[in-house]
């Protein structure tokens, strides 16, 4: 294979960037942040629940050698930059192919629209055109054989409105609405005496209602009304979860949604239909039945997010109408068995093949909606790639 482009410089672009390189490919990565790690630095202050004997491939254990973390500790986002992408993204087999400040607009291929050469192999052989564009502004092309998305889900937050569209005015109030993790303590100038909603119910807003919980201890004027969409909640709980942090969670999210928190105020069954101003702060409209108008300062939207699928419009990627991830992947999901994630495993390497050839879809933003991956998974599936779907 003569040249592959890797879109996204988090754990899994990395990875398959150290397959890359003891393969002996000519590779590019391409990062739109002006370091690695950008999406999980956004996250740094958060611990994950799994310790770092679970987030260090094999590969990257051989390339890092002693320097690669281990043992039982449970790294923050921070750490896993620090500790492990920053140190892989520094070794010379890595560093010259890295490109910082680089995002990539749109993935095409040279002379063909999407609906050409179907099936043919005539599409197989022309190359990939990328649009990118640096920090400065600076848009260029380059060129790939091959590419593999893996920008993950992080970046592409869904919106806040009922039925996961827009809520009514939501695009003008953009810059009073924050749609990743926040560390509290860090800007409390921003936050202490703030009335905030909160929405949704996975583990991002979990840990927001209950970092906002202990912040507001400390700034007892702070509110919060955590809006939920289902009633009762569901907050993922897994039974006899192996994971210790992740079941402490999930206990302390319960117990604030039962009222157990002076500070936060629970409305379950209810979505966001309409913003607007009201005298410097923000009127939300929520609805359950009957419309109630709350007026907040903030708000912090962590619905959730699904991969960018605009980066391929011009490709023949098949996905998935209800999970947004291709669709041989989420065949194979949605016809499994569920449960605990850590249960889940690689699907083997058809189901990362797409209608596309040469392209290929890896890492969290595979999963689409589903919110099962772990990083082992990415992991098997760069093996997957590399062991055959790849060309020589």
């Amino acid at each position: 294979m003569s040249r592959l482009a890797i879109l996204g410089a988090g754990p899994i672009g990395l990875e398959v960037a150290l397959a890359a390189a003891e393969r002996g490919d000519d590779f590019t990565v391409y990062e739109a942040a002006p370091a690695v790690g950008g999406y999980v630095r956004d996250w740094g202050h958060v611990r994950l629940f799994t310790p770092w004997a679970m987030n260090v491939s094999a590969r990257a254990r051989r390339a890092l050698g002693d320097g690669a973390p281990a043992g039982a500790a449970l790294p923050s986002g921070a750490q896993l930059v620090e500790h492990l992408l920053e140190p892989l993204a520094a070794l010379p087999a890595l560093a010259p192919h890295i490109r910082l400040g680089t995002r990539v607009l749109a993935v095409g291929r040279d002379g063909l629209l999407k609906h050409e050469a179907m099936g043919s192999p005539k599409r197989g052989r022309r190359t990939f055109r990328l649009l990118v564009r640096t920090l400065d502004g600076a848009e260029a092309i380059q060129r790939a054989d091959a590419v593999i998305d893996a920008t993950g889900t992080y970046g592409n937050p869904n919106r806040l409105g009922n039925g996961g569209i827009d809520a009514v005015n939501e695009s003008a109030f953009e810059q009073r609405i924050d749609r990743a993790m926040v560390a509290f303590e860090a800007e409390p100038a921003r936050w202490a005496g703030a009335t905030i909603l909160l929405t949704g119910s996975g583990h991002s807003a979990q840990t927001a209602a209950r970092d906002l919980v202990a912040f507001a201890r400390h700034a007892p004027d702070t509110r919060v009304v955590w809006a939920l969409r289902r009633e009762p909640p569901d907050f993922g709980a897994v039974d006899g979860d192996p994971l210790p942090e992740r079941a402490a969670l999930n206990a302390t999210a319960a117990e604030i949604a039962s009222g157990a928190a002076a500070s936060v105020q629970v409305r379950t069954g209810c979505v966001t239909e309409a913003l607007a101003e009201r005298d410097g702060r923000l009127a939300v409209t929520l609805r359950n039945g009957d419309g109630e108008e709350l007026v907040v300062d903030r708000i912090l939207a962590l619905n959730g997010g699904v991969g960018d699928a605009s980066l391929y419009r011009q490709l023949q990627v098949h996905e998935c109408y209800a999970t947004c991830g291709p669709m041989r992947l989420a065949a194979a999901l949605l016809g499994g068995s569920g449960g605990d994630c850590l249960a889940q495993g690689s699907h083997g390497p058809d189901t990362l093949v797409n209608p596309e050839p040469g392209f290929f879809i890896l890492g969290a933003k595979s999963y689409g909606r589903n919110s099962q991956f772990l990083l082992c998974i990415g992991w098997q599936q760069v093996d997957d790639v590399f062991g055959g779907l790849l060309g020589s």
